[in-house]
C-alpha cells in the first residue's frame, strides 16, 4: 500500500511516499525506516525501489524528497545542504511518530549511496534512530574534496570569490550532477562505467523522473567541502549498524566508504558484499536489490 503524505518542517512541507505491508495486524504496531536517498535523486527513484521491497517484507517505509528538491519546499532550489538532509530525516521521523499504527520506538533508518552518509551523520545524535542500515553508503564530505586539483582550500578561495559576485548579480548558478547525454560524458573523457551507468540511470527512461533535475546550487559546495558524515561516528553512533557494498570496486568510492564505515561503528552487526554489482546497478538491478532488502528486511526485523 501506497500512501502520499506530506511532512511539516518547519515553514516548509516535504513531500513524502509511505509504502505499508499489505496486511496490518492492528494490534501489533509496525516496525518503519525512513529512507535517506542519493544526491539528486527523488522519491520515486532508488528510494521507492528498496522502499516498496521492506514494505513487503513486513516493515513500513518512508521516503522522501529533500527540502528545496523535488516536490518539497524550500527556497533555493537544487540545494544540497548536508546538515539540512540531516535535518529531513529527524522531521520524517516526527511526522512517523504520531501515524496510527506505527511503533515510534521502532524505527530505523536506512541510507543510499549519499543518504547513507546523511544517514549516519544523523543517526549519531538522534537516537530515536534505532538500527542504520546503509547501501554503498558515500561520504559526501570526503568525495567533494577528493575532487578538488588544488585542494579544498583552494576550492573554497574561489568558492567565496564566486558568491560575492552571485550576491551582486543577484543570478545563482546551477551545475549538473552529471553529464545530461553519454555523447556529453563522451565529449569530456568520462567514459568510465561509474559515470556511464549513472548516466544511464538518471538521464535516461530506465530512472529518469521529471522532479529530479540533475542540477545542484553551486553555493552549496562549501557546506559539502567542510563535511565529514563520520565524525564521532565512533563515540556516538551505538545503534546496530548493517553495511551493504557492490563487489565491483569502481571510482564512487562507496566501497572504501563503507569499509572505513564498518571499522568506526560501535555496532557492527552485518557486513554483506554483493559480488558482480556496481554501485549504480545497487540503485535498480532487481538482482542486487533484491538480495540486499533480503538482507535488510531481516536486519531491522531482528534490531527494531
Amino acid at each position: 500500500m501506497l500512501r502520499h503524505i506530506m511532512i511539516p518542517r518547519g515553514p516548509i512541507d516535504l513531500a513524502a511516499d509511505l509504502y505499508l505491508p499489505d496486511t496490518i495486524d492492528d494490534a501489533a504496531p509496525l516496525r518503519a525506516v525512513v529512507l535517506s536517498t542519493p544526491g539528486s535523486s527523488v522519491k520515486e527513484q532508488i528510494g521507492a525501489n528498496y522502499a516498496s521491497r521492506l514494505a513487503a517484507c513486513g516493515v513500513a517505509a518512508l521516503v522522501f524528497d529533500p527540502a528545496h528538491q523535488g516536490q518539497s519546499g524550500g527556497e533555493p532550489r537544487d540545494l544540497e545542504d548536508p546538515y539540512r538532509r540531516g535535518e529531513d530525516i529527524s522531521y520524517a521521523i516526527d511526522a512517523l511518530s504520531t501515524i496510527p499504527g506505527i511503533a515510534p520506538e521502532r524505527i530505523g533508518v536506512l541510507g543510499i549511496c549519499a543518504g547513507g552518509g546523511y544517514a549516519v551523520h544523523t543517526a549519531r545524535t538522534d537516537h530515536r534512530i534505532k538500527a542504520v542500515g546503509t547501501v554503498v553508503p558515500g561520504n559526501m564530505g570526503t568525495s567533494f574534496r577528493g575532487f578538488q586539483p588544488d585542494g579544498a582550500a583552494a576550492a573554497l578561495d574561489t568558492m567565496a570569490d564566486a558568491r560575492i559576485e552571485e550576491t551582486r548579480s543577484g543570478e545563482l548558478t546551477r551545475v549538473n550532477w552529471l553529464p545530461d547525454t553519454l555523447e556529453e560524458a563522451t565529449a569530456v573523457g568520462l567514459t568510465d562505467i561509474d559515470t556511464t551507468q549513472a548516466v544511464t540511470y538518471y538521464r535516461t527512461d530506465r530512472g529518469r523522473n521529471e522532479h529530479s533535475t540533475n542540477r545542484r546550487l553551486s553555493r552549496g559546495d562549501s557546506m559539502l567541502l567542510g563535511y565529514d558524515a563520520y565524525h564521532l561516528v565512533d563515540q556516538l553512533m551505538t545503534q546496530p549498524l548493517q553495511v551493504i557494498l557492490a563487489g565491483r570496486i569502481g571510482n564512487t568510492n562507496s566501497y572504501e566508504s563503507g569499509m572505513r564505515l564498518w571499522k568506526l561503528a560501535p555496532n557492527p552487526v552485518d557486513l554483506m558484499v554483493i559480488d558482480g554489482a556496481g554501485h549504480y546497478e545497487m540503485y535498480d538491478e532487481p538482482e542486487y536489490v533484491d538480495a540486499a532488502v533480503d538482507r535488510l528486511g531481516n536486519f531491522y526485523l531482528n534490531n527494531l
